[in-house]
């Protein structure tokens, strides 16, 4: 008997053949076999400066692939008493990132016994950003932030906004984020230009306009959530530091928004 060297075909030749095991090679995210692989992503954020501070508004719903994970998600998360961090994309690794932060930035105030300056924390997200690109790479635990804060010195609200590899860019008025981002940002431009600047704007204006796009963005986008099956979630930030909109707030300005969009939708009568 003619020795091959190759275990499988010896055993072959031999009379007991025997089915080579495959080697295990990952498998997409998107593949059914690889569900249980899949990172839970937060879908879209949204961020607008007003007269007195900044409005956040984010969907609740949390995907995995095509699967609809859950629908009562936070995605707008405070870091310090002035400063939210709105969050799209991988779920685990932004709530990492949130703890980091805040730990770092109390233990910042703790032994140099004053606040982090902001220049401070924006660098401190850009780090933490680039240390994940490694992850990012294989796949997994890619997130898109944006950082909303009050500068108590200019007296204003100021958005900055990051892109994969950790660069930080300052938006004049509006941030978004997330799946359903691309499909609304140039409406952003649209209220700007036939209205007036979103800084320009009352919180409730700010807040009534950031729920339009959210509504769109969950007309146009599948992982995007609606709010008549949970209301979407929404904080403001201003001189007096950061505030939950309430339910009841929110219940009232989605049911204006229903109202106006239903009103618009009743065919004309005919003379």
């Amino acid at each position: 008997m003619e020795l091959t060297g190759d275990l499988w075909g010896l055993l072959e030749t031999s009379g007991h053949p025997l089915t080579q095991p495959r080697m295990a090679t990952p498998r997409p995210a998107d593949s059914p076999a690889g569900a249980g692989f899949i990172d839970t992503h937060g879908t879209t954020v949204i961020t607008v400066k007003y007269n007195q501070g900044v409005v956040n508004v984010g969907d609740r719903r949390a995907t995995a692939s095509f699967s609809v994970m859950y629908d009562k998600a936070e995605k707008v998360l405070p870091l310090d008493d002035y400063t939210l961090l709105a969050i799209s994309g991988s779920f685990a690794k932004a709530m990492e990132v949130v703890r980091f932060l805040r730990t770092s930035f109390k233990l910042y105030e703790r032994v140099y016994l004053q606040p982090m300056s902001l220049d401070g924390k924006l660098a401190e997200l850009a780090k933490v950003i680039r240390a994940g690109i490694p992850e990012v790479l294989q796949g997994i635990g890619g997130f898109i932030p944006i950082l909303s804060t009050f500068d108590r010195e200019l007296d204003e609200g100021r958005i900055f906004f990051y892109d994969g590899m950790g660069a930080r860019f300052e938006s004049a008025d509006y941030g978004a984020a997330g799946s359903g981002s691309m499909q609304i940002r140039g409406i952003f431009d649209y209220i700007a230009k036939t209205k007036k600047p979103f800084h320009e704007m009352t919180r409730e204006e700010a807040l009534l306009e950031a729920l339009y796009l959210l509504d769109i963005a969950a007309d146009l986008d599948a992982a995007t959530g609606g709010w008549h099956k949970v209301l979407p979630l929404a904080k403001t930030i201003s001189a007096n530091g950061i505030e939950d909109v309430s339910e009841e707030e929110l219940r009232e300005l989605v049911e204006r928004i229903d109202k106006s969009i239903g009103e618009r939708k009743l065919p004309r009568s005919r003379a």
